[in-house]
């Protein structure tokens, strides 16, 4: 192995013994926990994660709780955390390993990456913090580390770029213990080598890194193309009759599949601001014209990876019942359904 290979690995296997952060993950052995920590953590923040993880951790402490939950059960319990395919793929595989491999995890990379919605990274981590397999997990914070230190001008968008990355990843943790190294790594970059103002004055290996002799800290690694942000314009219509609200299931392949919401109008460009548009619109969404419009919402906004939605909120009283296939939902059991995020926050106005 390259001796600088090994010393680079060695200092940070011993720079995350002494630096260890406490989280309720850490050092666990147990692949499901394992893996419920990690597709918690895609995408989120560990301050918001850790709360997640300790609610499932509590509710299914075994896979085959999780197994047994209902779908909507597990959703719920996701609910606010976002990218919902997550919560979904988890169920689906939670069922797949308790029906077809007695709950067991495989014990090797190759195999884990079999399973709906485990990765590479995700299956690097159960191998390595389960088994100590040698296989390095490679997230934003191992890529910024390496790219810097080693100074690999790759931007990791290509599959190509993704793999190459990988490759020389896992040149590095042969020689060492793989839960230590990946842990340390991961909590090096979060911590020290920092996305942005990182201040290599902390930094132990500054000495040998490539972005701090060369002035490269905030070039490395190379950023990736912004992504094309879709606006999306939605009215949510809250149809109550007497006691009642109807409600509809997502179950599209589109953003919230699986989750509630009220009868929706989706238009190209903009909010119904019109009244009449409005009236005809919510004739044609319900096949109802007996109704009075009560309020009109603010414009609420939620930001997605990939998508922006608007929305407003329009209550309107109808004068008789709904003869269609909307579900019909008592007003006081609306916390029972997982909603999206940005109908919880109008619903927390009310």
């Amino acid at each position: 192995m390259n001796k600088n290979y090994q010393q680079f690995s060695s200092k940070i296997c011993a720079w995350g013994k002494e630096n260890d952060r406490e989280m309720p993950w850490k050092g666990e052995k147990n692949p499901y926990l394992i893996w419920l920590s990690e597709i918690i953590l895609q995408q989120t923040k560990v301050e918001q994660g850790t709360r997640y993880f300790l609610a499932f951790k509590k509710k299914y402490p075994t896979i085959f709780e999780l197994a047994k939950a209902q779908e909507e059960e597990v959703l719920k319990l996701w609910e606010g955390l976002g990218y919902y395919s997550r919560a979904r793929n988890l169920h689906f595989t939670a069922k797949d390993l308790v029906s077809n491999y007695n709950g067991v995890f495989p014990n090797q990379f190759v195999d884990l990456l079999k399973f709906k919605g485990i990765g590479s990274y995700t299956a690097a981590a159960i191998a390595s913090f389960a088994y100590e397999e040698p296989k390095a997990v490679v997230d934003g914070n191992v890529v910024r580390v390496l790219s810097r230190y080693f100074g690999i001008e790759n931007s990791f968008v290509s599959a190509s770029d993704k793999k190459s990355f990988q490759t020389f990843a896992d040149k590095l943790i042969q020689n060492v213990s793989p839960s230590i190294y990946n842990q340390a790594i991961m909590d090096f970059g979060a911590g020290i080598c920092t996305p942005k103002n990182v201040d290599c004055s902390k930094c132990f290996l500054k000495k040998n890194c490539f972005a701090f002799k060369n002035k490269l800290q905030e070039k490395l690694p190379l950023k990736k193309k912004k992504i094309k942000v879709k606006a999306r314009f939605f009215t949510f219509i809250i149809a109550v009759f007497k006691d009642s609200v109807y409600l509809e299931k997502r179950e599209q392949n589109d953003i919230w599949k699986g989750l509630y919401q009220f009868p929706l109008i989706e238009e190209d460009n903009s909010i119904i601001k019109n009244e009449k548009k409005l009236k005809r619109a919510i004739q044609e969404l319900l096949n109802n014209d007996n109704f009075e419009i009560l309020n009109k919402s603010k414009i609420y906004t939620q930001k997605l990876t990939h998508q922006k939605i608007s929305a407003n909120f329009v209550e309107i009283r109808l004068k008789k019942a709904l003869n269609n296939s909307f579900l019909k939902s008592d007003i006081n059991f609306l916390s029972k359904f997982a909603f999206p995020k940005i109908i919880n926050v109008y619903l927390d106005t009310k």
